[in-house]
């Protein structure tokens, strides 16, 4: 749907003014520098989630944008588009049983037509399934009872396995168990049950595998979570082994939280897995990466970027994902445009003189110290973002292509104005 031909006749018609920024930004930060940044961006690549292709809701309602995909090569489809378009989202995160897919090697085929390859895979115990014999009302690989449990953690391995046929490496378990009123759970037994549970997953993994452990303070319980914040998934991580580590999603986090300080303990623990970007105002993560707070993002890359190139405990290449919920926007508009806003805070946090920010802080010169780093946010570093898209073919401006070739027109004719998108 979006062809080579298209991409490069847009970046035609628009290079004059992108050639006189980039130009300009060249000349100021330096010619070794800009090409130093614009190399890591084009290198740069995030996961999208299978789940995030269509129009999301909330518990009030959800509304359909028309043209939403139904069936797993569809949501790779949609993909494609953005990878197309952006070339940084060269990677999917499917969730189980969500996309289950009816045959892999088909599946693999299909993505690998459209440059694209397989990222973590992600379990569901959440909600009950049609046909499951026991409910997760009150948990699952906490729950009281262990033929629960036992079943979360069956389910688990089937996920590793569904991901190992598809060339994934890695497992990402989010945990909506907890309680919502006082005397309800044991707190130190759920977490038992949840370690051991964990533990027997672990076991599954396969040698080359990774698992993240997502946390969450709250919902959809609201008075206790089990893993309710980064301490116990890293406590958990550890009680696992070697390949398991803690995932940071943006959103799970109590408002004010100090999510770069967080960051940079896990990178010292060497214990970071990866993040789930998003962005929020009052709480969870159901908004554009930036929209609200970007000067937080540039915070989290800064830490990132220091951490990545200081890296004595050895923590693992890092696993990126955008997961967010579409309520309102087209979803890969919204997708695009978050897409940007990771690759501007990653050009910003390059762009931090580290030597003399180091300097700054032996001599506590803490003025100096926010000056350098506020250099460093407040450059407009787009034309680095566009330049590293068009040299790796993709648009200069994506959302423009996007809208010119009337391509959420073109999805709506193709499968239909009514809700389609599956696992929403």
């Amino acid at each position: 749907m979006i062809d080579t031909g298209k991409i490069n006749k847009h970046n035609q018609e628009i290079l004059s003014p992108h050639t006189k920024d980039l130009d300009y930004l060249k000349v100021k930060v330096g010619e070794d520098k800009s090409n130093e940044i614009i190399d890591k961006l084009r290198a740069f690549q995030v996961a999208i989630p299978s789940w995030a292709l269509g129009a999301g809701g909330t518990r009030f309602g959800r509304f359909s944008i028309g043209g939403e995909p139904a069936t797993i090569y569809e949501k790779l489809d949609d993909i494609g588009i953005i990878h197309a378009l952006t070339q940084s989202a060269g990677a999917v995160s499917l969730h189980i049983p969500w996309d289950i897919p009816d045959d892999a090697e088909k599946v693999k085929r299909h993505a690998s037509d459209l440059d694209i390859t397989f990222d973590a895979v992600n379990s569901n115990t959440f909600q009950d399934q049609n046909g499951q014999p026991l409910s997760y009302k009150f948990g699952s690989l906490s729950h009281v009872q262990k033929l629960t449990r036992q079943q979360a953690i069956d389910h688990n391995k089937e996920v590793i396995d569904i991901g190992r046929a598809l060339g994934s490496q890695s497992l990402t378990v989010w945990l909506a168990d907890g309680s919502s009123f006082p005397g309800q759970l044991n707190f130190r037994k759920a977490l038992e049950n949840t370690k051991t549970s964990l533990s027997e997953i672990y076991g599954h993994l396969p040698d080359d595998w990774k698992m993240y452990i997502e946390y969450k303070p709250y919902e959809p319980y609201f008075y206790s979570t089990v893993i309710q914040d980064w301490g116990t998934s890293l406590m958990l991580a550890e009680a696992c082994g070697d390949k398991a580590h803690t995932l940071v999603d943006l959103g799970h986090h109590l408002p004010n939280t100090n999510i770069e300080q967080i960051v940079a303990t896990l990178m010292y623990k060497g214990r970071l897995g990866g993040f789930h970007f998003n962005d929020s105002k009052y709480g969870d993560d159901d908004l554009t990466v930036g929209s609200i707070k970007p000067y937080q993002l540039f915070l989290i890359f800064n830490e990132l970027v220091y951490g990545m190139d200081n890296n004595p405990s050895n923590n693992p290449d890092l696993a990126w994902m955008i997961d967010a919920s579409h309520n309102l926007k087209d979803p890969l508009e919204d997708l695009m445009q978050s897409i940007d806003a990771i690759l501007i805070a990653y050009a910003q946090a390059l762009m931090v003189d580290r030597s003399s920010l180091e300097q700054a802080r032996e001599y506590n010169d803490v003025s100096l110290a926010q000056e350098i780093l506020h250099e460093a946010y407040r450059s407009d570093l787009r034309p680095f973002v566009r330049e590293a898209r068009s040299i790796a073919g993709g648009a200069i401006d994506p959302i423009g292509v996007y809208r010119k070739a009337e391509v959420r027109k073109k999805l709506i004719d193709k499968r239909g104005s009514g809700s389609r998108a599956t696992g929403l």
